[in-house]
């Protein structure tokens, strides 16, 4: 699973031609931590149709303060260069694959 900054954000997720779903995470969040095998291995199984990328709060403010995430993990899925889904919290991957299915 890819990492982006603030410096890459606008071509990695923004300019995707594909759907991206971002989670905002920090090193310091137990639930995110959880998360990291689950988004591994939805990105190995939906990578035709879904990139899926982490991107660190603490290191990473100005994207992190432009789409006012305050709670860890947020997940935020972008089309087109548009949020069209936020979800907050740790879910399995069967939960996270039924609320993207719209989206896909």
């Amino acid at each position: 699973m890819a990492e982006v900054t603030d410096a890459d954000f606008g071509t990695e997720v923004l300019g995707s031609e594909l759907p991206v779903l971002v989670e905002f995470t920090a090193d310091w969040c137990p639930p995110c931590r959880q998360m990291g095998p689950v988004l591994t291995a939805l990105a190995a199984e939906e990578g035709e149709r879904l990139k899926v990328v982490q991107l660190d709060v603490d290191t990473n403010p100005l994207t992190t303060n432009a789409y006012r995430v305050l709670s860890m993990p947020t997940f935020m899925v972008f089309r087109d260069g548009e949020p069209v889904r936020s979800m907050v919290g740790a879910r399995a991957k069967r939960r996270l694959l039924e609320e993207l299915t719209d989206v896909l």
